[in-house]
């Protein structure tokens, strides 16, 4: 049997030979919270030994932002360190690659009052705009994964002493993230594989529309002709294959911009900045968000939608079925890099322009052609469950099923 140390070691490896992909001679930024310095040292060592030319740090702390917001008044918070973004996008455009490691950050911002915490996320999309496209049209590998919190152990095995919840939640971790396999990187490629098959079976089959039904939810969503499905491993621009959300079940496309009409319900909370927003309720005319609510958060929802013109509207259909591991569990995990992974869910704002032919290369005005949103801002949020169905329109204008009782149908 492996121990911590050994599987913390397999992590870091996964995140470096198949998260990000390391190449010979090329750099690296690390995206990271100061608690995980264990971590982001084995994932460096493991760059090195892969032949990074020389890894950048980022560092991020939660309770750091939340005294910022604290004290800091509403009309001051519009400031993003111009260095940081710059350094950002210079590196992505020498085609350094990025890791990510984040924290579910449950809970901190509770007490603060949601418009800051809204206009902090909007001000940090605005200034890295240029450094998150590079990352969504593929120009550059990048990966995320996660690292726990004593916080989110808590929350998740309530009643246990610290050290307890937090090797509880570990051991999740490397289960979901197949480090308890024999050799988690052979795992994850045929893990891919997997993947491809179903997205090589959407894109023969290449739905023009597909209709939702479940509790609270009765939607469609149309697809410009020249969409397709991704999912499992993406290529960079240099043809360098990658992984981008570790762990990953999904297989996603971009909906075409004005092509979605009814209603949709989440079914498991979104960590949005470190509030939770719970029991989303969307309705939507011709593609357009007109009403929002949610049980839990609406305020920070609601201004989310206003950030711009495009968060008006979704840029993502990914489908998960509903006996994923993830889903298997029983846990709702409070952070979307797990509950997307466990979930059928859809993403408010940008779409990934690498899901429609030729998408990377275009303009924006080309994109705009296809009905392609562009917005700062990108946010998943969880519709599935055991009470999915997902019908699809064929070309020949017949529906069959796609999902039943959140489960593939083929």
């Amino acid at each position: 049997m492996k121990t911590f140390a050994q599987k913390l070691e397999k992590y870091a490896e996964l995140a470096v030979k198949v998260g990000a992909n390391v190449q010979h001679g090329q750099e690296v930024v690390i995206k990271a919270p100061v608690d995980a310095g264990e971590l982001v040292r084995l994932v460096t060592e493991k760059a090195y030994q892969a032949g990074a030319r020389r890894v950048y740090f980022n560092w991020t702390d939660d309770r750091l932002d939340r005294l910022r917001l604290k004290y800091t008044p509403l009309d001051d918070l519009d400031h993003y360190p111009s260095w940081k973004a710059k350094g950002l996008e210079t590196l992505v455009k020498r085609g350094a690659c990025c890791i990510d490691i984040r924290t579910t950050g449950i809970g901190v911002m509770d007490d603060i009052d949601p418009q800051k915490v809204a206009r902090d996320q909007e001000i940090m999309w605005e200034a890295l705009k240029t450094y998150y496209d590079y990352r969504m049209n593929d120009r550059v590998s990048w990966t995320i994964l996660i690292y726990p919190t004593v916080a989110w152990a808590k929350k998740l095995f309530p009643g246990k002493i610290r050290e307890l919840a937090m090797n509880d939640l570990w051991e999740v971790i490397f289960k979901m993230t197949r480090i308890d396999r024999d050799d988690p990187i052979q795992a994850w490629r045929k893990h891919a594989k997997t993947l491809a098959e179903k997205r090589a079976v959407l894109n023969r089959k290449k739905y023009r529309r597909l209709h939702y039904r479940a509790p609270g939810t009765d939607l469609e969503i149309a697809f410009d002709p020249a969409y397709h499905w991704e999912g499992g491993a993406a290529e960079n621009s240099s043809g360098t294959p990658f992984i981008a959300n570790i762990p990953t079940e999904e297989v996603y496309t971009l909906p075409l911009k004005t092509g979605i009409n009814g209603t949709v319900t989440s079914t498991k909370p979104l960590n949005y900045g470190g509030t939770l927003i719970e029991k989303i309720a969307l309705t939507f005319e011709n593609g357009r968000i007109v009403q929002a609510h949610a049980a839990k958060g609406e305020k920070v929802l609601q201004r989310l939608i206003e950030t711009d013109e495009g968060s008006h509207y979704l840029g993502e259909v990914s489908l998960v079925p509903n006996d994923s591991p993830i889903s298997a569990s029983g846990m709702i995990f409070y952070t979307t890099l797990f509950d997307e992974n466990a979930s059928c869910h859809l993403a408010i704002g940008k779409a990934y322009p690498t899901c429609l032919d030729g998408g990377a290369g275009m303009s924006p005005e080309e994109l705009e052609k296809h009905g392609v949103n562009d917005s700062l801002l990108h946010v998943d949020f969880m519709v599935g469950s055991d009470a999915l169905d997902i019908d699809g329109e064929t070309n020949s204008g017949t529906w069959e099923p796609v999902f039943r009782n959140g489960l593939w149908a083929f």
